[in-house]
């Protein structure tokens, strides 16, 4: 086989193309989640904290000097990073948990017991009949 066919069957198989969907998808959830987090959620919250904005806290440990820059602990970048986490994993459990529950509702529709055939509607009827018989005699 030659090298281009193999690449040709490997590169349209439908779990290649399912998983560039999804990072692109994903890429494209993940800057709408940094907005609602920077945009939306973190000027609130730097209000209700005195006017903080995280990603400027730091600790200085050595001073600039005329050659080098300031070192600093930028905890401040740490904490937004961990509360941009904490956004993307509570919104993707919200996604993956109505998912599911689309997914629940059409099992639950799939999974309702068939209609009778014509068929088992007459021997119902004929068993019905045959009971019947048996208590009036």
């Amino acid at each position: 086989m030659s090298m281009i066919k193999e690449f040709k069957e490997f590169a349209v198989k439908g779990n290649v193309i399912d998983m560039a969907v999804g990072i692109i998808i994903g890429a494209a959830f993940g800057k709408i989640i940094s907005s609602l987090v920077g945009d939306v959620v973190m000027p609130p919250i730097g209000v209700l904290l005195g006017g903080v904005d995280f990603s400027n806290l730091s600790v200085v440990i050595q001073e600039a000097n005329d050659k080098n820059p300031a070192v600093l602990i930028r905890y401040g970048k740490f904490i937004q990073s961990v509360v941009d986490f904490t956004i993307i994993a509570f919104s993707i459990f919200i996604a993956v948990k109505a998912m599911n529950s689309f997914k629940r509702k059409e099992a639950a529709i799939a999974a309702a017991p068939p209609a009778p055939s014509n068929q088992e509607l007459l021997l119902t009827e004929i068993r019905d009949l045959l009971k019947q018989d048996k208590i009036e005699k």
